[in-house]
């Protein structure tokens, strides 16, 4: 994830991890990287580490995202060309997941994990791949402004370690006046 966001994005973004339990290196790689992070020593679930790793955020806008994406080249650039098109910030952008048959928004099969991944094949394939903008959310990756997730409080944590909390999400910035969930289709991950 962190090597697709490196090599396929037009800005140097802040790229913030957030370690559960850290037990396997991962730490010690973050640091070799100087990418910051954020820890706990148990698992403490998605809800509580995206609001974790939202504290060292330094920019405008936050992207959500998990760690087995792999961003396809133009994915900064697409959303950054969306968020030009609105007047305010009151907005949630998404990208779309291609993937293996029933692990991605879009079919298309170059691997079900990081051993048997293809890369050449997806990004020799990708323009051919018709995906088209929509209205609603695949959920991630999600961009929004960063005032936004601060009025909303960001993840609600009661739904730790998971399930609910995306569309709980969605519905504590539809309930903050949010009328606008777009779903980009270039914008994609595998």
């Amino acid at each position: 994830c962190i090597e697709s966001i490196q090599k396929n994005s037009k800005y140097n973004h802040q790229i913030i991890v957030h370690v559960q339990e850290g037990s396997d290196g991962t730490a010690d790689y973050l640091n070799s990287k100087n990418i910051e992070y954020t820890k706990s020593d148990v698992n403490i679930g998605a809800s509580a580490a995206f609001n974790k790793a939202s504290s060292l955020v330094k920019n405008e806008f936050i992207v959500i995202s998990h760690d087995d994406f792999y961003y396809c080249p133009d994915w900064d650039t697409i959303f950054e060309e969306n968020i030009k098109k609105y007047k305010n910030n009151n907005f949630l952008l998404t990208g779309t997941m291609v993937g293996p048959e029933n692990t991605g928004h879009v079919k298309f099969d170059c691997g079900k994990d990081i051993n048997n991944f293809n890369e050449k094949k997806l990004l020799d394939n990708l323009k051919n791949i018709k995906i088209y903008d929509f209205q609603g959310s695949t959920k991630h990756p999600a961009i929004l402004h960063k005032n936004l997730w601060d009025k909303v409080n960001g993840w609600s944590e009661e739904f730790t370690p998971a399930g609910g909390d995306d569309t709980d999400f969605l519905l504590k910035l539809w309930n903050s006046g949010v009328r606008i969930f777009r779903g980009l289709g270039n914008c994609s991950v595998y």
